[in-house]
């Protein structure tokens, strides 16, 4: 009888033909020939007894147990990569590859400086930060650090609270010796407003909260930009176009920028630093996190 149980061999090039799309490129990332790669997948639809591709002149489409076997082998191979790292990585030594996904405001503004700080601290760590709104899927290995500005939800993630901010106003000093300081909630009706559009996709659960306190929306107040990134909207009040919330984090260290009203704030905002369990042992992911926790500490908010 034969057997149907099948060998690393067929299941790493079938995972790598699933993700080139192609027998040619997938040899060329195996350093195997296309006839080769062709007949280890053949030999592979032979032993299931399923097709896992349907073939066309414009390359290989993953049938409905194809796509089915490519879930399976994908995470399969991101949980051997991880293990991989773990057994590599020295216990004493930190070292080796870490991928950091962060909100793209962060990332850019408060976490990249700080970056030489931390490779100098420890120079074998290959650091990749991956600056972007949208949650990467850390299960699938799709980066091994997330900072978030919420709780994750996945079970198997692991996760520490790594800053409590708020967003205050804030203006350009040019803009305050241009235009004047506003003295109450009222005087924001009286200058630029920088804001967002509906429905814009950011880490923060209410970002427009500066239009309510004014008591304005876009269509009424006469000075108005609407920007869909909160980088942009840094950048344009460092320009000294106008007012514009905007997390504490953005603004340390900037003695040019100016918080107007002080007491107004808006609503408490967690970040938390995320990891899948897998990595819970790690040394690159333990310094990281010890690093970023004493960054904080001294950071003025």
């Amino acid at each position: 009888m034969q057997s149907t149980m099948m060998d690393w061999d067929k299941l790493r090039v079938f995972h790598a033909v699933a993700e080139a799309g192609s027998f040619t490129h997938a040899g060329e990332i195996l350093n195997l020939s296309q006839s080769a790669v062709s007949r280890q997948i053949s030999a592979l639809e032979e032993l299931l007894g399923v097709p896992l591709f349907h073939r066309h002149a414009r390359g290989l489409i993953l049938t409905e147990q194809g796509e089915l076997l490519y879930r399976t082998a994908r995470e399969v191979f991101a949980k051997l990569a991880i293990t991989k790292s773990m057994l590599q990585e020295s216990k004493e030594h930190p070292k080796g590859v870490l991928r950091v996904t962060t909100p793209f405001s962060f990332g850019s503004t408060w976490l990249a400086p700080r970056v030489r700080q931390f490779l100098e601290q420890y120079p074998d760590i290959r650091l990749t930060l991956l600056i972007a709104d949208n949650d990467l899927d850390l299960g699938m290995r799709e980066a091994d650090v997330a900072i978030r500005m919420q709780p994750a939800r996945q079970p198997d993630l692991v996760q520490r609270q790594l800053l409590t901010f708020r967003s205050h106003i804030y203006a350009a000093s040019s803009y305050v010796e241009r235009r004047g300081t506003p003295q109450s909630v009222e005087d924001l009706r009286n200058h630029f407003l920088i804001t967002h559009p509906p429905d814009t996709n950011t880490p923060f659960s209410d970002d427009n909260w500066l239009m309510q306190v004014a008591g304005v929306t876009p269509e009424t107040h006469p000075e108005v930009l609407q920007v869909d990134n909160m980088f942009a909207t840094f950048r344009a009040v460092q320009s000294g176009l106008g007012l514009a919330a905007l997390p504490d984090y953005m603004v340390a260290d900037r003695p040019n920028l100016v918080r107007i009203l002080p007491d107004v704030a808006g609503p408490e905002v967690k970040a938390y630093f995320v990891y899948a369990e897998e990595l819970r042992q790690s040394k690159r992911v333990v310094v990281f996190r010890d690093f970023l926790l004493e960054q904080v500490q001294n950071t003025v908010f």
